[in-house]
């Protein structure tokens, strides 16, 4: 895992953006095509208007994304998939196919619809952040190491289910989900690369464990330790909590 801290979420965003689109660039020159995962929430704003900026061949990128709440529906404010319309798909042309989680539809057969075509795509980049309580994608602690599906329906905790309030997705905490349809973190992992944006103060104790903390389902994100292609992007605020030296 590479760690880079830059002063602010603008100047992070800027740095991942390009990172990623660099990335991407890269897997078009090697095979003719990319495949991406992109993630949502206030952690990513920067990033993707950055990558949005970018001179990419989007015909020739595939994009899924990570997860999405059962039940809600896509014109909710707080859809992701509105959500990726609005600040990404809206932005760029066409992409060569755009694979979303759909909340609304049964969700054991959306998780093996888009386990069938993830696994027919294997990821060149994805784009992914940290939560709060650490978890990746809605991998919550304890999260599942182990399971094998490359999405699966999980229930979101109450720390997470807090984030999503505070950030100002929802009106109160009854209006927040209880379960989600996420990608699992195998899946992530098999992402040759990884782009993983935390900026903030209120994400240092989670930054703090990913990186402090030995590798474990109670702390999610400390997966990435394992990962040999993981760029860290991190403001002064969200490493402000970090002892150990960064290299």
């Amino acid at each position: 895992m590479q760690i880079v801290i830059k002063p602010n979420p603008l100047e992070l965003g800027i740095a991942a953006g390009k990172a990623a689109a660099e990335l991407i660039r890269k897997a078009i020159v090697e095979t003719g095509k990319a495949n991406i995962i992109l993630a949502t929430g206030a952690s990513q704003f920067e990033t993707l208007t950055q990558l949005i900026k970018e001179d990419v061949d989007w015909s020739r990128v595939t994009m899924f994304h990570l997860d999405e709440y059962i039940g809600l529906p896509e014109s909710s404010p707080a859809s992701f998939r509105k959500y990726l319309q609005e600040r990404f798909l809206a932005h760029v042309p066409s992409l060569k196919a755009v694979y979303l989680v759909n909340g609304e539809t049964a969700p054991e057969k959306e998780c093996q619809r888009l386990g069938d075509l993830i696994t027919q795509n294997p990821i060149d980049v994805a784009l992914v952040g940290i939560g709060e309580n650490g978890h990746l994608a809605f991998n919550d602690p304890p999260a599942d190491f182990d399971t094998e599906e490359p999405y699966l329906v999980v229930s979101l905790d109450e720390e997470c289910r807090k984030q999503q309030l505070g950030e100002g997705w929802f009106k109160t905490i009854d209006d927040v989900p209880k379960q989600a349809i996420s990608m699992s973190v195998k899946q992530i992992l098999k992402a040759k690369h990884i782009i993983c944006s935390v900026p903030d103060k209120r994400k240092a104790e989670a930054v703090r464990n990913c990186l402090e903390q030995a590798v474990s389902n109670q702390y999610p994100s400390s997966i990435l330790q394992r990962h040999g292609n993981c760029l860290l992007y991190l403001d002064t605020d969200s490493a402000g909590l970090l002892v150990k030296e960064i290299s």
